[in-house]
């Protein structure tokens, strides 16, 4: 049953990962700016099952660890991304407060990408990665957290209706 959807939906995660790659990352930003795959990913996941979220997740996760701005250990964004997607889909299953408003999908995404990069930080500075010092690190969560904030509304309606394009089980003449 999920193969259509999810054949369906390789593309799509391919597209807005290369419009990641190509387009948002050559923007500089003040703050470390936002990463819209990442958007992306967390929308599609608020508004799946959790099953549907976690393997989302590991999809984005592998695709942001191939991405050329990534630093860090190969495998650690897919872990962050499973874990994280599966948790906000679990945290918004059934509940319609969050995913049937678009400014508790916001809020949800908005603290989950947050949620994300201190995973990301915490995780790195595991494997002894380089992170930077602490200046740098509150002022790029401060900034990805704005510029998500600021970003989200906007992207919000374009993902929402690509996943019920995509997703949507009932059929129609």
């Amino acid at each position: 049953m999920l193969i259509r959807p999810i054949s369906l939906s390789i593309p799509v995660f391919l597209i807005v990962f290369t419009f990641q790659e190509a387009v948002v990352n050559q923007f500089n930003l003040p703050g470390g700016g936002f990463s819209i795959f990442m958007i992306f990913a967390l929308v599609w996941a608020v508004i799946s099952t959790p099953e549907i979220a976690a393997l989302l997740g590991f999809g984005a996760g592998f695709l942001m660890d191939l991405s050329l701005s990534s630093g860090g250990r190969v495998g650690q964004w897919t872990l962050i991304m499973i874990v994280v997607c599966y948790g906000v889909s679990y945290l918004g299953y059934g509940d319609e407060n969050i995913s049937g408003n678009p400014v508790g999908v916001v809020l949800f995404v908005v603290f989950a990408s947050l949620a994300a990069e201190v995973l990301y930080i915490v995780t790195a500075l595991l494997l002894g990665v380089s992170v930077g010092n602490i200046n740098q690190i509150l002022l790029i969560l401060l900034g990805n957290f704005l510029w998500t904030l600021a970003i989200t509304p906007i992207a919000l309606p374009i993902f929402s209706r690509l996943h019920l394009n995509i997703f949507e089980t009932r059929s129609s003449l």
